[in-house]
């Protein structure tokens, strides 16, 4: 896990349950996120379960996620550790935030039913039964992860992320083993930029981070996540060191608006490539034919696609 400069030890533990709509499988969960390249080292992944920090006021709250048992709707069972009491208020904000992560609330069901018609599909759809996306823990996390990757190389931008949790995230023992979260807007944006350039290579990243970690500090993330989608994308792009490949990668797997095609990149293009054109790129129209069924549901096809590899 990352060492942070100050880790605090864990005095508190509260438990409790969520409930994710079906079909859902969190083995699936754990698979994609154990091959998830911008989270790699920040959570410990078990047996059935994984455990993760993350940034709740300044201070880290661990949390242990393991399936609740045999039950006609998948219930996952929680159980949070933190330095300082969690109100009730405050436990709610955590399990409303877990479950945004994994998707909880998103119903496959229409989806599925496209996705059988669909003779290419369909077998991939079996193999990757009961996923639901699995997002960054906050848009914020997202926006920077964006920043940290362009002219960069995925390794080099892990590597940056983990010096900037390790210097600014909060940090937490639990049973031995230390955890740290990504640090709030709030601490970025106040950061001496020389401290943040050391970490991440270079003074221009440094200030699209600042720029990334102001703007998100004054915004209400349910607006991002519920307000109009073309208002929300505008806004994004507003944002220094945010270009329109940015915003709509934070629209998809930071706010999960699963309604429209994510941009092009190397891997996704790949998987169409693979499944659907015999190695060749699609034409513009024959893709068109095969995404128009999906209608709302054509981020998630193209999830698939992109998990199944």
């Amino acid at each position: 896990m990352t060492a942070a400069s100050a880790v605090a030890t864990a005095q508190h533990q509260v438990s409790g349950r969520l409930t994710a709509t079906p079909p859902f499988s969190f083995a699936q969960s754990l698979t994609f996120l154990g091959g998830f390249t911008p989270t790699q080292g920040e959570q410990v992944l078990h047996a059935e379960g994984v455990t993760k920090a993350l940034s709740l006021g300044g201070q880290a709250v661990v949390f242990r996620l393991q399936p609740a048992g045999p039950n006609t709707t998948p219930t996952l069972a929680y159980t949070l550790w933190s330095a300082a009491p969690l109100s009730a208020a405050d436990q709610a904000v955590v399990a409303a935030r877990i479950a945004f992560f994994l998707s909880l609330d998103d119903d496959l069901r229409p989806f599925y039913a496209v996705g059988e018609a669909d003779a290419v599909f369909a077998p991939i759809l079996r193999q990757l039964y009961g996923l639901h996306q699995v997002k960054f823990l906050t848009p914020f996390e997202n926006a920077c992860w964006a920043v940290l990757t362009q002219r960069n190389r995925m390794d080099i931008a892990a590597g940056m992320k983990q010096r900037l949790i390790a210097r600014y995230g909060p940090a937490l023992e639990v049973d031995g083993t230390h955890y740290a979260a990504f640090p709030e807007p709030g601490v970025l944006a106040t950061a001496a930029p020389g401290d943040l350039a050391v970490l991440v290579g270079t003074a221009r990243r440094a200030g699209y981070l600042q720029a990334v970690a102001e703007a998100f500090s004054g915004v209400d993330e349910g607006w991002l996540r519920d307000g109009p989608y073309d208002e929300v994308n505008a806004w994004l792009q507003g944002v220094r060191g945010l270009g329109p490949w940015s915003a709509a990668f934070v629209m998809v797997r930071g706010l999960g608006h699963m309604d429209r095609l994510p941009p092009g990149e190397g891997r996704h293009d790949a998987a169409i490539a693979r499944y659907y054109g015999n190695g060749h790129e699609p034409s513009p129209d024959h893709l068109r034919r095969i995404t128009e069924p999906y209608g709302p549901w054509i981020g998630y096809w193209a999830y698939y696609l992109r998990a199944a590899g």
